[in-house]
């Protein structure tokens, strides 16, 4: 995958050293000329949604870590559209944002599947050209994104699968060591 365009995985080259970046998938939200965003999802974060929240002391939700950007903000993906107004599709019925107090109040009535929202703290990002420069350099491969993957059960199988979902000669990454040099 050439052009990387929103609605795509950037899965980390098992041997990136970025500690922000290593081993995980980021879901590719926008990617234009002046520059690029998405969200890691594969890294929790070390406070849960109450915690971060204030009105949510109710919901000890999971929140992920989603980049070093902006980390006072919180932004989230779900499958819900039509409950949720505001959201930008970004791929195949995934949707980023929308009205957060409506978000909130369909959690408490549980009119959404907790599994089927995420929220994040911050954000990846990338300036004009930077990501297609770290393409270039091979930091990352690219998958076109599936539920499945973006709405993860275990967050820490997500770079995994990932590669598996890529599958051939990818799947033999899964198992090399972090730092080949200490093999």
């Amino acid at each position: 995958m050439d052009n990387p365009s929103a609605g795509i995985l950037l899965i980390a080259d098992p041997f990136l050293k970025d500690p922000n970046f290593k081993r995980t998938v980021v879901f590719l939200c926008e990617h234009q000329e002046q520059g690029s965003f998405g969200f890691v999802l594969n890294k929790n974060y070390e406070y849960t949604l109450d915690e971060l929240v204030s009105g949510a002391d109710d919901l000890k939700i999971s929140v992920y870590f989603g980049g070093p950007v902006q980390m006072d903000t919180i932004h989230f993906l779900h499958l819900y559209p039509d409950k949720i107004p505001g959201g930008y599709e970004i791929t195949n019925g995934v949707f980023w944002g929308g009205d957060f107090e409506i978000a909130i109040e369909l959690i408490r009535a549980g009119e959404v599947d907790i599994n089927k929202i995420r929220f994040f703290i911050g954000y990846s990002g990338w300036g004009s050209g930077q990501l297609d420069d770290e393409l270039k350099e091979k930091s990352w491969l690219t998958a076109p994104a599936t539920r499945k993957l973006v709405f993860h059960k275990q967050a820490d199988e997500i770079w995994k699968d990932a590669l598996r979902h890529l599958g051939g000669d990818y799947e033999a990454l899964i198992n090399y060591p972090t730092d080949p040099t200490l093999n």
